[in-house]
């Protein structure tokens, strides 16, 4: 597999993109973007499990699993169109007919995405206006690509693209990626959203197991605050046009298929967790030697979701009390007696508990580690061989200012 250096949704044969400023609810910024194949796609997407669904995820659902082929996706800033009653619901329609009528594809086609401020109507007339100016801005450059990723960022402070290639047989096949999420990120299909095209001949049903088994140690494993938002949606297209033989089967080509995948949704995922609102660090929790692969996920989502852990983090402190009390609320039963824990920075690795009370470790040391971008707590729980991730970030003073004046 080869990590290209630039690119996103861009990159996979016969996509293209864009983004524009709009009006919606921001000024002086980009807050539309769009996404086109030049051929009808296999699509598969996961939603949020919210009883409260934004409009655009009942509209997109709907296309995912009752249409034979997606071909468009159309992506809002600032509203999130999520309750809005039939009045919300009636403009993903009018979005998808005018999408639709400039493009010449069928409504049942273009998808819809929309991310920002829940309870506002979305003002469809400048949503329209925003697709009439997107359309003739399609192109299937790298920039076109970095412009739709900025054009869906609320309060995000980077764009966040992957792309990757590998073959299959004689054919280059690529996968690429764009997200936005910093806070309202607990997902559970899964305020996040990600898009992924890539030029993969595969069938629509391999296609929607793949994407269904990923989400589950991705998307799924990152929390910046606990809130699993109205809109969280993960959309694949699949037009076909690297050329290699229809995937059918779970073979090789579909493993490979799987493992790009994963590094695409996995790489985006940690970006989404790297920029929490107010977040310096991103905060990783490994469990390993787990009893069960499902304990693992449980125990490792504790530590990053623990907001006394996450301050802890973000004063750099080794507080190594509040991890073993999260790992203990977790639900899952072990010895504490019997585990370790550790802090893993890029310049260094140290022990801080074992058998049941603190190591001798240097509180210096430890502090220096804590202050690294990316900081990981190893959790070894002597039980098993099954083992998994997560991703957070650190609870910041910031991320309350953040919030607390978000609607003005």
């Amino acid at each position: 597999m080869n990590i290209l250096k630039e690119g996103g949704v861009t990159a996979a044969k016969g996509f293209k993109a864009a983004g524009a400023e709009a009006g919606v609810k921001y000024k002086n910024r980009k807050d539309m973007a769009m996404i086109y194949s030049e051929v009808p796609c296999k699509a598969a997407g996961t939603f949020t499990t919210n009883v409260v669904k934004a409009a655009p995820v009942l509209w997109d659902k709907d296309i995912v699993e009752n249409q034979e082929f997606a071909q468009a996706v159309v992506v809002n800033s600032g509203i999130a169109n999520a309750c809005t009653g039939k009045e919300g619901f009636s403009y993903c329609e009018a979005t998808a007919k005018k999408v639709a009528s400039l493009l010449n594809v069928s409504e049942k086609s273009v998808l819809v995405g929309s991310t920002g401020v829940i309870g506002m109507q979305l003002p469809i007339d400048r949503i329209e206006a925003g697709v009439e100016k997107l359309v003739p801005m399609l192109s299937d450059s790298i920039e076109a690509g970095t412009q739709a990723a900025e054009a869906i960022m609320t309060t995000d402070t980077v764009s966040k693209q992957v792309a990757v290639s590998f073959e299959i047989g004689d054919k280059t096949v690529t996968i690429g990626g764009m997200c936005k999420g910093s806070g309202m990120i607990h997902p559970n299909m899964c305020t996040m959203l990600a898009f992924v095209t890539t030029d993969v001949a595969i069938s629509k049903e391999l296609l929607t197991e793949a994407v269904k088994a990923d989400v589950v140690d991705t998307y799924n494993m990152i929390s910046v605050d606990g809130d699993t938002s109205t809109n969280d949606t993960f959309l694949v297209m699949a037009n076909g046009m690297a050329g290699n033989e229809e995937i059918t089967a779970k073979d090789e080509n579909y493993q490979k298929f799987c493992e790009a995948l994963r590094y695409v949704n996995e790489t985006l995922a940690k970006k989404m967790a790297g920029d929490g609102e107010g977040a310096t660090a991103l905060f990783e929790t490994k469990v390993i030697h787990a009893k069960t692969k499902e304990d693992a996920r449980i125990l490792s989502k504790s530590v990053i979701c623990s907001s006394l852990t996450k301050a802890a983090i973000f004063g750099h402190d080794a507080n190594w009390g509040r991890i073993l009390c999260a790992l203990g609320y977790s639900g899952v039963q072990f010895d504490p007696e019997n585990i370790e824990l550790y802090f893993e920075g890029e310049n260094g690795k140290i022990q801080i508990y074992k058998d049941g009370v603190a190591t001798d470790y240097s509180e210096e040391e430890a502090s220096r580690i804590l202050a690294e971008p990316k900081v990981t707590v190893l959790v070894d729980m002597k039980m098993g061989e099954e083992e998994a991730a997560a991703w957070g970030c650190d609870l910041s003073y910031d991320y309350v200012k953040i919030n607390a004046d978000y609607r003005s």
